[in-house]
């Protein structure tokens, strides 16, 4: 049976907001798991048909999932690159351990890696949902919403997510 705390650690991601969000003031900010949501969401919209649908949704939902234990942190936190990653890792560790699930973990330093079409796709889709995100409360009237748009712009390759990012910036107010 897999440890119900592990399983009951992990669904708080549903209610921790996202960082950036709540640094701009923005009131009832999405949680991390609403974010992972709407990766996955982009991803089964817009993912070529060459990508592995499956692998695609599991790193959608995995790749932010240790910051249940660790915290959304943003470069804002001042905590180096290197230092996020042992952190993030160890968080894993921890729960793959207690669910025995050894794949996961595999699975989460795959994403982590980038050394996979499918990693890559939903790291641009996790940019290009902070930007639509953005975008959303933009409309709603926040503002300071620009810097995450631009943000995302900078590592979108792939032309149809750069297409839905670019109608983001003809909204929000050109380059």
């Amino acid at each position: 049976m897999a440890d119900l705390e592990a399983l009951v650690a992990a669904v708080a991601l549903k209610r921790l907001a996202r960082t950036g969000w709540v640094r701009r003031g923005v009131s009832q900010p999405e949680s991390v798991a609403a974010h992972s949501w709407g990766v996955a969401w982009l991803a089964l919209a817009l993912a070529p048909a060459s990508l592995d649908r499956g692998r695609l949704l599991t790193y959608a939902v995995l790749h932010d999932l240790p910051e249940v234990w660790i915290g959304d942190l943003t470069p804002a936190d001042g905590v180096p690159r290197a230092e996020k990653a042992l952190r993030e890792d160890a968080a894993m560790v921890a729960l793959t351990t207690a669910l025995a699930r050894p794949d996961l973990l595999a699975t989460f330093r795959a994403y982590e890696a980038q050394a996979d079409a499918e990693s890559q796709f939903i790291r641009e889709c996790d940019r290009l949902d902070m930007a639509i995100q953005a975008l959303a409360y933009f409309r709603e009237g926040n503002p300071g919403m620009r810097e995450f748009v631009d943000s995302a712009g900078k590592v979108l390759t792939t032309p149809s997510l750069v297409a839905v990012w670019s109608a983001v910036v003809k909204e929000i107010g050109g380059l």
